[in-house]
């Protein structure tokens, strides 16, 4: 089988390796969609992302679909949960397997990603994909419940209102989620031209590119991993407001005024990757309340994975899919 490797930053290498075996609850997938999502171009970009180096020669994707290849499943099409708690410690007891104290993730550290032909993964973390949603979809499905899990911690009141500041594919995704979950609604902010655009197609009500002002939302979400967006979502929060921190800044560092926070008594929560979201977000994409489809914006196959994020980190299209089988 090929896989893609990251040697270095910007150094993905493809390759023929043996196919992984499998151990006692696991199953061999045939991974058919990965998308690449910003913390892979972190990787790609900088060797590292928040505290994490690289360190050695390492798989990336975490968002991924395929087809099981062996076993009583064999020919089921998935989703592939890139998250691997170990069930035992504190976090995960109290319900937070997200916040696992030794979770293993897709394309991290020490265990590599879904950007191979072939890769071996927990049958339990393996989500049955309905007909209607393609492959392509079911990659997807990984940053929906990102955007599903910044939702919730959010608590939205009834009919009340929001900003996201960022409209990458998360911010996207987050306007239509929270658009399905009753936002009156919902500011989208983003400097780039095409991304205002999508962000107006999927429901945002307001659309600016900077400047919010006191907007007064009950709600903001921070989806672009920079101190402005930062500083963005606390100005357009009403006092007593939430702020939903979920970008992931390159310095591993967050600064904002905390003059501003403290007047307005913010609530600040910090949104780690999703918590047992995944049926949820199949319901959302099977019932087509979330167009995940109009996400995707360019498409390589496994060989072209250096075009690929060469795409991605271009920022002119929205989500770039890599499809290892092609």
């Amino acid at each position: 089988m090929r896989a893609a490797r990251l040697h270095a930053v910007g150094d993905l290498r493809v390759a023929d390796e043996p196919e992984p075996e499998t151990d006692p609850g696991m199953s061999l997938v045939r991974v058919t969609a990965v998308g690449i999502c910003g913390s892979d171009l972190h990787w790609w970009d900088e060797g590292a992302i928040g505290d994490a180096k690289l360190t050695h020669p390492l798989v990336l994707g975490h968002e991924g679909a395929g087809v099981i290849a062996d076993g009583p499943r064999r020919g089921e099409r998935v989703a592939i949960d890139p998250a691997i708690p170990d069930e035992t410690c504190r976090a995960c007891r109290d319900g937070y397997r997200n916040l696992c104290y030794r979770i293993r993730f897709s394309g991290h550290g020490e265990t590599d990603g879904m950007l191979r032909e072939v890769m071996a993964w927990p049958s339990g973390l393996l989500h049955p994909l309905p007909d209607g949603v393609s492959d392509a979809d079911g990659a997807m499905l990984e940053p929906l419940g990102v955007a599903i899990h910044a939702a919730d911690l959010g608590h939205l009141p009834f009919a009340g209102t929001a900003a996201v500041i960022g409209c990458g594919p998360i911010g996207l995704l987050l306007v239509q989620v929270l658009k399905a979950a009753g936002a009156s609604s919902v500011l989208a902010v983003e400097p780039l031209a095409h991304r205002r655009e999508a962000a107006a197609r999927m429901g945002a009500d307001q659309v600016r590119d900077t400047a919010v002002g006191d907007a007064g939302v009950d709600v903001a979400f921070e989806a672009a991993g920079n101190d402005e967006a930062v500083g963005l979502a606390m100005a357009s929060v009403r006092p007593g407001g939430r702020v939903v921190l979920a970008g992931i800044p390159g310095d591993d560092a967050i600064r904002f005024g905390a003059s501003l926070a403290r007047r307005k008594g913010l609530t600040i929560a910090m949104a780690r990757r999703m918590n047992e979201v995944y049926p949820r977000a199949i319901g959302l994409a099977e019932r087509g309340v979330v167009d995940l489809g109009s996400v995707v914006t360019s498409r390589f196959g496994l060989g072209e994975v250096q075009e690929a994020f060469a795409d991605g980190a271009r920022r002119t299209g929205l989500k770039v899919i890599v499809e290892p089988q092609r």
